[in-house]
């Protein structure tokens, strides 16, 4: 399945570089702790509170297996049944750019037995991208925790970049400015903030690369180590494991600063000249629940994965994987989406970007 590609206009790139990660990276874990402990005392639902869970939860990730969202998913799972020493099990449902997955939880009932794991793209993104959503992504969700945020990461086959003698971003564009259409790029799916990434990339510097989503990063990262794709702007996270063992080679990450994960590999805006001067595009990933769970299981589950965060295990594992962990309240998470939501709807108007 093969997507058009789409033009970015200069202020696209103005309206990504304008936007500040900064506060909500910045976890206030021991605010949050509070906050959700006297959340859970004044409410009239003490019996929810003392009692959930009594049977397995499910946590859905709407994309496919072996992707950042799925390997965050699982993380959160581990931590979580630890916790409340009940299941927590992995649902994958993939499809739509996360919006098949979403829906589900949109739809589900409001018990705390069925959660998402979020994206920059489910709810950030979707909503300005397609002409019809079967959820609202504002209305239809309770917002848990921000779980991490990471950078994204440029990565090519090191097998056809020898070939094509593709060791730097401007070598790439160089190759690609050469034979417009030849190099073909690999995504998550149409719409995520992976395409985008690779979407503005284009723009920015007038490149044209063939877009080629997949059901998530998993399938999409197969065919890029087997040679059938050329490029992908991959989160940081799902990638690591094929960098690391040489199957894979970092070109240069896509957020404002160098990656602790990654330290050698400069940022786009330092290794792709003049035209990717400002070059700013992570994403991020949360947990929510249905519209109308009880808060106070909301406050619990939230109490739980800052606890789980601010460990120095879990901690220490997310960023050596290239992950910014969080942990932030509810509150801070919903004021989180309602900017990425305004920020991403701006740069999908501006791009005139849309899925097939």
């Amino acid at each position: 399945m093969t997507s058009h590609p789409h033009s970015f206009g200069a202020t696209t790139g103005a309206s990504v570089q304008s936007a500040s990660r900064r506060q909500w990276l910045r976890a206030p874990l021991g605010l949050a702790l509070v906050a959700a402990g006297l959340g859970g005392l004044a409410t009239s639902s003490a019996l929810a509170q003392s009692t959930w869970p009594t049977k397995p939860v499910r946590i859905v990730v709407p994309f496919a297996a072996g992707g950042t969202t799925d390997l965050l998913g699982r993380a959160m799972a581990v931590e979580l049944q630890k916790a409340f020493g009940q299941a927590f099990v992995v649902d994958n449902r993939a499809g739509a750019g996360g919006n098949v997955g979403a829906d589900m939880v949109a739809k589900a009932p409001a018990d705390g037995y069925t959660l998402l794991m979020g994206t920059v793209g489910t709810h950030g993104i979707n909503r300005a991208l397609y002409e019809k959503m079967p959820f609202d992504p504002i209305k239809d969700f309770a917002p848990i925790s921000l779980v991490a945020a990471v950078p994204n990461v440029m990565v090519v086959n090191p097998d056809k970049a020898r070939e094509l003698k593709i060791n730097t971003v401007q070598d790439f564009i160089k190759v690609a400015k050469a034979s417009p259409g030849k190099l073909n790029m690999a995504s998550s799916g149409n719409g995520t903030s992976i395409h985008l990434a690779g979407e503005l990339f284009k723009s920015m510097t007038g490149t044209y690369l063939i877009h080629f989503p997949y059901r998530g990063s998993g399938p999409a990262l197969m065919d890029l180590v087997g040679g059938n794709m050329d490029v992908m702007f991959d989160n940081l996270p799902s990638a690591m494991p094929q960098i690391k063992a040489g199957k894979l080679k970092a070109l240069a990450v896509t957020s404002a600063q160098r990656s602790p994960a990654l330290p050698d590999v400069p940022t786009l805006a330092e290794a792709g000249g003049p035209s990717l001067k400002g070059f700013d595009a992570s994403s991020w990933f949360g947990l929510l629940a249905p519209a109308g769970t009880p808060p106070e299981v909301i406050n619990r589950i939230q109490q739980e994965v800052a606890k789980s965060l601010a460990s120095p295990a879990v901690k220490e594992k997310l960023l050596a994987q290239g992950a910014i962990p969080s942990g932030i309240t509810p509150a801070e998470f919903a004021k989180l989406i309602d900017s990425e939501h305004k920020k991403w709807a701006q740069v999908v108007k501006t791009s005139g970007a849309k899925v097939d």
